[in-house]
């Protein structure tokens, strides 16, 4: 008889890896436009300062999307901004996601 290893959580060793696995696999990466260096933000618009640039050929998770300032970018034309990662965002008209309008989740 075997026993999975149990967490100070009271979970599974097993249930936090098939968790996590299901996460990630949920998870979808996006595209930056090719030969974009793009900006990220600490807001959803462009009066916000840059926190970091992404390089060349990077792809970008996003966990939510919001309103905010309106970008003209290889994708069009947008008011949506993409929440790549805790108070970081990047103009949803510089990223593939294959849509005009929101492929995730607006953000609280």
């Amino acid at each position: 008889m075997s026993v999975d290893h149990v967490d100070e959580a009271g979970s599974s060793e097993g249930e936090s890896v098939a968790a996590a696995a299901v996460a990630a696999e949920a998870l979808h990466y996006y595209p930056v436009a090719p030969g974009v260096r793009l900006n990220v933000r600490r807001g959803p618009g462009t009066q916000y300062g840059i926190v970091r640039v992404l390089p060349e050929g990077a792809k970008v998770p996003i966990f939510c999307q919001t309103p905010g300032t309106t970008v003209s970018g290889p994708y069009g034309t947008s008011n949506i901004w993409d929440n790549i990662d805790d108070g970081e965002f990047v103009a949803d008209a510089y990223v593939l996601t294959g849509s005009d309008g929101y492929v995730a989740s607006r953000c609280s």
